[in-house]
This record gives structure tokens, sequence and C-alpha cells, in this order.
């Protein structure tokens, strides 16, 4: 599960914010299967989409952080959730997205780490309202 703002996110949503005003992020990775999965890194990379393939991830004068872009999981027991906490502060107007990947990082397999891309989350920075 993906929260912008307090606000449920997926693909199809549109999540409006104000410029210069702190936005809450969640992110909770709930383990549906019958054993422990981890370790892993949560990493949360926002970009523009320029709508023809592009897609800009060099943004450090537009986006920053409120702590950390990533977040180190343990593990996490069946049934249970790991949730990361962070904000965001947009500095200008625009659209945004938010790629939101979970590496596996556990160096003791034989198989190459592996990645689990949730769905890129739409963000809208706006002026704020005077």
């Amino acid at each position: 599960d993906i929260l912008v703002d307090g606000k449920l996110c997926d693909c199809d949503i549109v999540v409006t914010c104000q410029v210069g005003d702190p936005v809450p992020l969640e992110v909770k990775l709930t383990n549906w299967s019958k054993h422990s999965v981890g370790p892993f890194a949560l990493t949360v990379m926002p970009y523009q989409d320029y709508q023809n393939g592009v897609h800009n991830y060099d943004l450090q004068d537009a986006i920053t952080f409120v702590g950390s872009n990533t977040f180190y999981i343990d593990s996490v027991k069946p049934t249970k959730d790991s949730v990361y906490f962070g904000a965001l502060l947009f500095l200008y107007t625009g659209d945004f997205y938010l790629n939101i990947k979970f590496h596996e990082d556990n160096c003791s397999r034989e198989l190459p780490l592996s990645w689990l891309c949730l769905p890129s989350v739409h963000i809208r920075a706006t002026e704020p309202v005077v």
C-alpha cells in the first residue's frame, strides 16, 4: 500500500499537493506468503516524465526528501507488515512521479538480486493558495 498525504494511491490517481508543504509518504509492505521474506532495501526515486520516453531523475533542485529515500527492512514475517514513513518537499510546480522499488538484499543466494517495482505514483505540485 502507498499513501501520499494520507490518501491511498494507485496508478490511476493523481495526488495534488502544494509547493513548500511537506507531503507525508507511507509505503507498507505486507507479507502474504507462508515464509518470512527479506532482507530488502526500499528506494523511492522521484522523476518527471516528458511523455516522449524520457524520464528525468535529476530533480535535486525540485524535490527534497525529509529523511532518507532508502529504507532497509531486515525481514517481514508471514501476515505481518513493514512500513516506511517519510516526507517529500516540492520546491517547484509540476507533475512528478515516484518510482518505488524493493530490492532483495540477500547475498547468500546464488540467484541474481531481484527488484519488485510498484506502480508509479503521480503527484501534481501546485502553487500555494494565498
